[in-house]
C-alpha cells in the first residue's frame, strides 16, 4: 500500500468506528432511557452499514480509486449452498456439543418460551390455546431461518461484509499474513460491537458467568471463527452476496438453541448453548483454524 492507501486505512477504521459507536450509544440510551425498542433496532441496523459507508468514503472520496470490492453475483454454486445452511449446521453442532457436556441443562418443558410470553401461561396453556410447544417452535423457526431468512438478512448483513470482507480482510492479510490478519480481523470486528455488550449486555445479557470481561473476551473468539469463514467464502467466491447471505444466515439462526434451557441457566450463555459460546462455538472454530493452517500449508 502507499502512503496514502495506508493514511485511507486508518481513516477507514477511524470512520467505521466513530459512527458505529455513536449509533450504538444512541440506540442503547435510547433504550434504557425511553424504552424505545423501535429507536435501538433502527440503531443498530444503521450501525450494521457505517462500514460500507466508511469504504464509500474512503475509497471514493479521499482517495478517488474503485471501491474494489466484487459486486458480481459469481462462484460455485456449493460455497452459496455452505454460505446458505452452513451456519445451520453448525449451530446444530454447537448445541449438540453443549447438550453432551450439560445434559442436565437440556430443558423441554417449555420454561424458556413460558417466560419469553410473559409468564401469563403455563406450558400446558400455551400448547392447547396457541399451538405453542418447545418442538413447534423448533419447526417453525427453524425453516423460516434456513429457508428464507438468509434472504431477507443479507440485505443488512451487506453493509458489514462490504466493510469487514470486502475492504478491511484483504488488506489486513496482505500486511500481516494469512492467519495473523484472520486473528486480528476477528478481534477487530469484536471489539466493534462492545458498546452494545456493555450497556445493554447484546448478545450475552448482563448476569452472565464471568460478566462482563468473559463476554467480551468470547465474543472475538466467535468473531475470529465467523470472520475466517465469511473470508474464505470470499476468497473462493469473489462475491461479497456470498459472506453477506452467510451472516444473514447465522444471525437468524444463532438464537435458536436458547429455547431448549431455562430462564436460570440463560446465566451460562457465555458458554452456549448458542453458538456464541465459549463450547458450542468449537465446531466452528476448529474447522476455522483447520481451514486456514491448510491454506499456509499449501501456500507453502
Amino acid at each position: 500500500m502507499s502512503t496514502k492507501e495506508k493514511q485511507g486505512f486508518s481513516l477507514y477504521f477511524l470512520i467505521a468506528f466513530g459512527l458505529a459507536w455513536l449509533c450504538q450509544v444512541g440506540g442503547c440510551m435510547a433504550l434504557l432511557q425511553q424504552k424505545n425498542a423501535v429507536l435501538y433496532q433502527l440503531a443498530l441496523i444503521a450501525t450494521m452499514f457505517c462500514p460500507l459507508l466508511a469504504v464509500l468514503l474512503v475509497q471514493k472520496v479521499f482517495l478517488r480509486q474503485p471501491v474494489g470490492i466484487g459486486w458480481k453475483v459469481q462462484g460455485k454454486r456449493r460455497f452459496w449452498l455452505a454460505a446458505w445452511f452452513g451456519p445451520a449446521v453448525f449451530t446444530l453442532l454447537g448445541a449438540v456439543l453443549y447438550f453432551a457436556v450439560f445434559p442436565s441443562r437440556l430443558d423441554f418443558s417449555c420454561s424458556w418460551l413460558v417466560a419469553a410470553y410473559g409468564g401469563e401461561m403455563d406450558a400446558q396453556t400455551l400448547r392447547s390455546e396457541l399451538g405453542v410447544s418447545t418442538l413447534s417452535y423448533l419447526l417453525q423457526n427453524g425453516l423460516f431461518a434456513v429457508i428464507l431468512a438468509p434472504a431477507i438478512n443479507m440485505f443488512p448483513a451487506l453493509g458489514e461484509e462490504a466493510g469487514w470482507r470486502g475492504y478491511m480482510m484483504p488488506r489486513l492479510k496482505e500486511r500481516f499474513g494469512l492467519l495473523n490478519g484472520r486473528l486480528l480481523g476477528g478481534v477487530v470486528w469484536g471489539v466493534w460491537h462492545w458498546p452494545l455488550m456493555l450497556l445493554v449486555g447484546y448478545e450475552y445479557g448482563t448476569n452472565y458467568l464471568g460478566a462482563p470481561v468473559l463476554g467480551l473476551v468470547v465474543w472475538c473468539v466467535v468473531c475470529f471463527a465467523l470472520n475466517t469463514l465469511l473470508d474464505l467464502l470470499y476468497e473462493k467466491t469473489g462475491c461479497i452476496w456470498v459472506p453477506a447471505i452467510a451472516h444473514g444466515a447465522f444471525n437468524a439462526i444463532a438464537a435458536l438453541p436458547q429455547v431448549l434451557i431455562t430462564p436460570a441457566d440463560a446465566y451460562y450463555n457465555v458458554l452456549g448453548p448458542m453458538p456464541i459460546g465459549l463450547i458450542s462455538v468449537l465446531p466452528m472454530l476448529a474447522v476455522a483454524v483447520g481451514l486456514t493452517l491448510h491454506q499456509m500449508k499449501q501456500e507453502q
